[in-house]
């Protein structure tokens, strides 16, 4: 059995920082709408020239940088609870994983396989955690958030540079800021989750 309630911690505090940063994504947009694209057209021009970015412009990739590192420190938060709470999940049940350990990572980023098995996994660890007992909705709800913000192709998975994301915040801001809430309420759902499957372990492991 290993601690768990440290990893949780900063699992959380990691998901905490990206709902904030998105958050501060969506203000910066909102700024973006409001003060209107420049006379002189939007960022990139076209065959490849680009114009000087305004100082607003500016400001948003900074604080784009900022959201992109703060996701990959949460990433990184929320990988090292995971690998925590499955090996706790193994010793309470005695069973071996569905999923190979490398499937904490490459259920991720595999196409086709990243739509159902990082969810499949904290599935299993909450059933090996609290056998019997009801799989949290908190669980259904992050992941649902966590899929749409993956593959509205403005969120998470964006492939988009920052000069269209900019061009995007003065011509459809509504689409941007829709993803960005979607994105915020998958971590805050996270938070639900990690808090959950926590207790659950928690408790069993108090009883061994």
């Amino acid at each position: 059995m290993r601690p768990v309630v440290d990893a949780a911690r900063c699992a959380i505090a990691g998901l905490v920082l990206a709902a904030l940063a998105w958050t501060a994504r969506a203000v910066w947009e909102i700024r973006l709408a409001a003060a209107g694209q420049p006379a002189s057209g939007p960022p990139d021009q076209g065959d490849g020239r680009h114009r000087q970015l305004t100082a607003l412009e500016d400001g948003y990739n900074l604080v784009s940088s900022m959201s992109g590192a703060a996701a990959a420190l949460c990433a990184i938060m929320f990988l090292l609870w995971l690998s925590r709470v499955r090996e706790n999940a193994r010793a309470l049940s005695g069973e071996r994983p569905r999923y190979a350990w490398i499937w904490l990572y490459a259920g991720w980023v595999l196409p086709i396989a990243n739509l159902w098995i990082p969810r499949g996994i904290i599935a299993d660890i909450h059933r090996a955690s609290a056998p019997g007992r009801r799989l949290p909705r908190s669980v259904n709800w992050w992941w649902g958030l966590w899929l749409v913000g993956m593959l509205s192709g403005v969120g998470l998975m964006s492939t988009d540079s920052r000069d269209e994301i900019i061009a995007r915040a003065y011509t459809d801001v509504p689409a941007l800021l829709a993803s960005d809430a979607v994105v915020v309420g998958a971590a805050v759902a996270g938070v639900l989750v990690v808090r959950a499957v926590t207790a659950a372990q928690r408790e069993r492991m108090d009883g061994v």
